[in-house]
């Protein structure tokens, strides 16, 4: 297929974006070059946010859209885009990162920590990997990236902690999270995708998909507690919140939870969902004795990353679209894993679904899909969320791209024999 000029353009930008997430760190040096406050010192260390990467690059591609086309081709080219995932990613991260939200989530993290027969410390570990990502599949994964990137940040990143365990926590976070969404069908942005063209339901999701997710977390949180169980020893805490803040009241809690329940339910409808999230910013105002601040501007880069990489991806269909329609199934597993982390995994399964598959295929092109959520921050749609929670926990360097790669080989590779090997049932 000969790509058109615009889609050549965003083909070699969207190589650029990709290549600007891998040196992020060279732009955050540069800024301390220049005086604190500085104009010098303020874009280098916005060059800096990947969050901010392709929405950068998403508007240096329109510009080339309006050399192309005039002023008119930007405007048309967005206006046949969806930008509803961004804006979801958005509300939802905004609302599951409250302190009624967290405070519940620690609550039953605890609970279910106190029944796993293990030190205190690595039982919470442990069942914070676990079922953090699990509760992706009914509260979404951006919001169970939020929620366990805080619980994880306060209690174990916020303390000593080696690099190397850094690094391997937070890639086996973005791999159990970008796996742990798929019990359900309406969780996981990959599985939103093809869910309703292919009819997968909530139990073909589990028998075929959401079992296996589980045994591959529980094996990979295991084995890296066990691998860092010298730094999971001792007494723990749980570390003490603000104590100018209340504990949230129930019928405070149970707000929280109807709006979040409100907000999945309404995930494909950007102007219910909106409306619901101003009413809950209002009612975040009135209760603020039992509120800490709620993280807009962290959520807003996140959808804006999003929103950057629709624009970006989407052209992209040129070459990804004959690429997956050739592949055999093996390769197709392989080849999908691998090119979700340099493409949204998301973005992935949309172009697959447009290909007509055997069966076998689109089971193979989701479990690729999925498997390999957790190898870059551009991986998976919640990665961004958890980048931008933890990356103060990794210097002033901020977190490497490389350094993330090979914290997730592992329990990437966990995931990709249990998909591969476990039967599915049914």
């Amino acid at each position: 297929m000969n790509p058109s000029i615009i889609e050549l353009s965003a083909t070699i930008i969207f190589a650029i974006a990709v290549l600007h997430t891998f040196v992020v760190s060279k732009f955050a040096k540069m800024a301390h070059h220049y005086p604190e406050g500085s104009i010098g010192e303020n874009v280098f260390h916005y060059l800096a946010e990947v969050e901010a990467v392709f929405g950068l690059w998403a508007v240096v591609f329109l510009a080339i859209v309006v050399g192309v086309e005039g002023w008119g081709g930007p405007l048309h080219y967005l206006e046949s885009l969806n930008f509803t995932e961004p804006g979801f990613v958005f509300v939802i991260m905004a609302m599951a990162g409250t302190r009624p939200v967290i405070k519940l989530s620690e609550k039953f993290i605890v609970l279910v920590s106190k029944m796993i027969p293990l030190p205190r410390k690595m039982a919470f570990f442990f069942t914070a990997c676990v079922v953090g990502p699990l509760l992706g599949s009914f509260i979404t994964e951006p919001a169970a990236m939020t929620v366990t990137a805080i619980i994880l940040l306060k209690n174990f990143y916020s303390k000593e902690m080696s690099t190397k365990f850094k690094y391997a926590t937070i890639g086996l976070l973005f791999v159990n999270i970008s796996i742990g969404g798929t019990l359900t069908h309406f969780a996981a942005p990959p599985v939103l995708m093809v869910a309703g063209k292919w009819g997968w339901g909530m139990s073909h999701m589990f028998m075929a998909f959401g079992y296996k997710a589980a045994i591959a977390c529980i094996i990979s949180a295991f084995t890296i507690a066990m691998i860092f169980k010298n730094e999971l020893q001792g007494d723990f805490q749980l570390r003490a919140d603000n104590n100018e803040k209340m504990l949230p009241p129930a019928w405070v809690t149970a707000f929280h939870v109807i709006c979040i329940a409100l907000v999945v339910l309404n995930a494909h409808h950007m102007v219910m969902f909106f409306a619901i999230f101003l009413f809950f910013l209002g009612f975040t105002n009135v209760t603020q004795e039992f509120q800490d601040e709620v993280q807009i501007k962290s959520s807003l880069m996140v959808g804006f990353f999003l929103a950057g990489l629709i624009v970006l991806g989407t052209p992209q269909k040129w070459w990804l679209q004959p690429l997956i329609s050739g592949l055999s199934d093996q390769v197709l597993y392989f080849g999908s894993t691998a090119l979700t982390g340099i493409t949204d995994n998301a973005a992935l399964t949309y172009l697959g679904s447009l290909v007509d598959l055997t069966d076998s295929a689109k089971y193979y092109l989701v479990a690729g899909a999925v498997t390999g959520g957790g190898l870059t921050v551009i991986a998976n749609a919640p990665n961004p969320a958890g980048y931008g929670i933890l990356k103060d926990s990794f210097g002033a360097d901020g977190i490497s791209p490389i350094g993330l790669l090979k914290g997730a080989l592992f329990p990437t590779a966990v995931a990709i024999l249990c998909f591969e090997l476990l039967p599915s049932l049914g």
